[in-house]
This record gives C-alpha cells, sequence and structure tokens, in this order.
C-alpha cells in the first residue's frame, strides 16, 4: 500500500469516527443510551481498522514475496549468462594463447 492510499484510509476512518461521534452526540437518547452507543461504535472502529490493517500488512507480505521471487529469478539469470560469458571469453583467450604459443615456436627455431 502506498503512503498516499494510507493516508486516504486514515483521513476516511478518521472522519467516520468524527461523523459517528457527532451523530450519536446529538441524537436524543440518555446518557446510558449514547454511552453505549459511543462504545459499540467505537469496538466496530477498532475491529474495522484492525481487519483493514491485517488486510494490508497481508497484501504488503505478499507483494514483497512476489517482487523477492522476481529478483531472485533474474538474478539466476543474470549469474548464469555471466557465466556463459566468462566461458565464451576463457575460451577465447586459450585460443588466442595457443596461437601465441605456435607463433613464439616458430620464432625460436
Amino acid at each position: 500500500m502506498s503512503d498516499n492510499s494510507g493516508n486516504v484510509l486514515l483521513a476516511l476512518l478518521t472522519g467516520a469516527a468524527i461523523g459517528a461521534g457527532i451523530g450519536i452526540l446529538y441524537a436524543p437518547d440518555e446518557g446510558k443510551k449514547t454511552r453505549k452507543k459511543i462504545k459499540t461504535k467505537v469496538v466496530d472502529a477498532k475491529h474495522d481498522i484492525t481487519e483493514r490493517l491485517t488486510h494490508a500488512k497481508d497484501e504488503l507480505t505478499k507483494t514483497v514475496e512476489e517482487k523477492k521471487e522476481a529478483f531472485e529469478h533474474k538474478l539466476e539469470d543474470t549469474i548464469s549468462n555471466m557465466s556463459y560469458k566468462a566461458d565464451d571469453i576463457i575460451a577465447t583467450l586459450e585460443r588466442k594463447l595457443e596461437e601465441i604459443k605456435v607463433k613464439n615456436a616458430k620464432l625460436h627455431k
């Protein structure tokens, strides 16, 4: 989840909590009922926030795992390609060394 969407989610939840609180406080109920409604709303909001945070954590964990797997795959491919290129370079250098040895042997005769 990006920082921006996290801020939006927090703003929405805060606005909903404030709106619910104001609505309850201005409702024509006696104090005991109002306090009970406030407590219920707080518990519901806490449960909702907990669920959303758990969901966000799960999504983040899933995304991290996917990116990690993709990185490991690309790394393996890169190392494999580098290994093939190193083998080609070594083979080329060995051929050149043999050519130099042959030329050197001819010069010493």
